[in-house]
C-alpha cells in the first residue's frame, strides 16, 4: 500500500524537531500523528513538560507548539503493509534542507526510534551543526522498555529548549 506522512506540526521558532518514519494505521485513519491508544508519544511529552496529557488533538498540537517542539517524520512517502517499520518499502524521505533553513532555531533533531534514524542516515544529507539524538520508540511494538526507562532518555529534550520557552510553561 502506498501511503504518504503528514505536513509538519511546527511554528517558526522551534527548538527540538522529533522525527518518527511514517505513520501507522491508525494515525493516517484519524489524520494525527501517534494516533493508536498505546503510542506513549504524547504521555512522554505531557509528562516532561508537566501536564496532563491533552484529549484532543488540536490540544496535544498545542502542547508541541507551545514548546517549541516540531514533529514530522523522515519519510514523506513509502510502500508499506501495516504499521511496523521492518515493511518500509520504497520511502522516499522528506526535504529537510527546506525545512531547516524555514527553522534556523532547531538544535536538536531526534529520532523516535532505530528506524527513524536509520532512515534519516540513509536518505537525508544536512551540515552537521545539528545535535541528533536517537530515542527509544514510543511505539507499542518497542515493549523492551517501560515508560520509566523511556522517559529518562526522553527527558533530555528539555536541555535543547531555551529559558524563554520554558517560562511560558
Amino acid at each position: 500500500m502506498n501511503i504518504q506522512s503528514f505536513p509538519s506540526l511546527d511554528n517558526p521558532n522551534a527548538e527540538v524537531l522529533l522525527l518518527g518514519t511514517m505513520p501507522g494505521i491508525q494515525s493516517l485513519a484519524k489524520n494525527e500523528y501517534y494516533a493508536h491508544p498505546r503510542n506513549q508519544f504524547w504521555m512522554l511529552l505531557a509528562t516532561i513538560f508537566g501536564q496532563a496529557v491533552p484529549t484532543q488533538y488540536h490540544l496535544k498540537k498545542k502542547m508541541l507548539l507551545e514548546n517549541n517542539i516540531a514533529v514530522w517524520d523522515v519519510l514523506q512517502l513509502c510502500e508499506r503493509k501495516g504499521s511496523l517499520d521492518s515493511a518500509i518499502l520504497k520511502e522516499v524521505p522528506n526535504d529537510f534542507t527546506t525545512f531547516l533553513k524555514q527553522h534556523p532555531h532547531i538544535k536538536l533533531i531526534a529520532f523516535n526510534g532505530q528506524k527513524a534514524a536509520a532512515f534519516f542516515k540513509k536518505h537525508v544529507r544536512i551540515h552537521p551543526d545539528y545535535t541528533f539524538l536517537t530515542l527509544p520508540s514510543t511505539s507499542p511494538a518497542n515493549a523492551g522498555k517501560s515508560f520509566e526507562q523511556k522517559l529518562m532518555e526522553w527527558q533530555v529534550i528539555q536541555n535543547y529548549i531555551s529559558a524563554s520557552s520554558k517560562n511560558q510553561l
